[in-house]
């Protein structure tokens, strides 16, 4: 995994900062720039400053979609009606008829285009397969979980999974029996990871987990349950029914705990860090065995382990035949 630092050109960034807006908070934008439009509509009557009414329109269909975009359009027409009033007994011109037609095409094609916009963005950032985060989801997110993490000092910890034996599952019953693997697996991940946490697939059989406010001997236990439950689920793949214990996974750990001392690295930096040491306790973990569950408490080790570990992890795949 390579965490990368993305900027404000990610393109969905506008977008994710509207839809945060709290409902009550964006009702109240879209009904202050309507009313503003209005008072200066009333007293110019001007065509350019009757075209800000579409601004409310546009911010409401982004924020509510459909349904805002509609009604915002609606109290639009209705508020250009009262600002010139000869339009209450009904006579249009043909400026009037085009401005109220822009008022509902604005509010639903800029709906459109958010719902479009949101369900390619929710296509870019999920793996097929599994449904959960792909890696550049994950990478995007981690940096944000750690910095948040520091606010109240929490600790974090970091969970790298590998199926155990899936090329022997592969090779016996098709590949398409490996992807149920993964695919199972990816539920079970999917259905008991905490609230708050990132799943994520970065590899054909390969997942990282980040949970916040997870320390050391929690991230053990929480590790441990999900080895058992994946190792006690009956699959089916290909069509075939696998009883319990035909999956099973190894779980490398790390932990940031709170309280640490030196330099703070970047949380691009730290993500790095973690992410190698957890993947040294996993092949640590396969090579013990597979299906078990090895940690490191990460919070003292110095950034520079991301570059040892890197070396550590390819000597123990040498060893480890997956």
């Amino acid at each position: 995994m390579h965490v990368t630092t993305r900027g404000p050109g990610d393109g969905f960034d506008l977008l994710a900062r509207v839809s945060r807006i709290p409902s009550s908070w964006a009702v109240l934008m879209a009904a202050s720039t309507l009313l503003a439009v209005f008072a200066a509509d009333r007293a110019t009557g001007s065509a350019p400053v009757q075209h800000f009414y579409e601004l409310a329109v546009i911010f409401a269909a982004v924020r509510f979609e459909i349904r805002g975009g509609a009604a915002t359009a609606l109290a639009a027409t209705v508020l250009y009606h009262l600002a010139n009033p000869r339009l209450l007994t009904f006579r249009y011109g043909e400026a009037d008829l085009v401005q109220i037609a822009l008022f509902m095409a604005v509010g639903l094609v800029t709906a459109k285009l958010a719902i479009d916009a949101r369900r390619l963005h929710r296509l870019a950032m999920t793996d097929d397969l599994t449904g959960l985060h792909n890696l550049r989801s994950f990478e995007k997110e981690l940096p944000r979980l750690l910095i948040a993490a520091e606010q109240p000092a929490a600790p974090v910890a970091l969970f790298v999974l590998d199926v155990d034996r899936l090329k022997s599952i592969n090779d016996r019953y098709g590949h398409r029996s490996g992807g149920d693997a993964v695919r199972t697996v990816g539920q079970v991940i999917a259905a008991w990871s905490p609230p708050g946490a990132i799943a994520c697939r970065y590899g054909g059989d390969e997942f990282v987990i980040a949970v916040p406010r997870c320390g050391r001997l929690e991230a053990m236990r929480f590790g441990d349950d999900l080895r058992r439950r994946v190792n006690g689920t009956s699959a089916v793949l290909a069509g075939l029914d696998f009883p319990a214990g035909a999956l099973s996974v190894s779980v490398g750990i790390a932990c940031r705990e709170p309280g640490r001392t030196g330099l703070s690295p970047t949380a691009e930096v730290e993500s790095e860090t973690l992410f190698h040491q957890a993947d040294v306790e996993l092949y640590r973990a396969k090579a013990a065995g597979r299906n078990r569950t090895c940690c490191v408490d990460a919070s003292r080790v110095s950034p520079s382990f991301a570059v040892t570990t890197a070396a550590s992890t390819a000597a123990i795949r040498d060893r480890v035949a997956r």
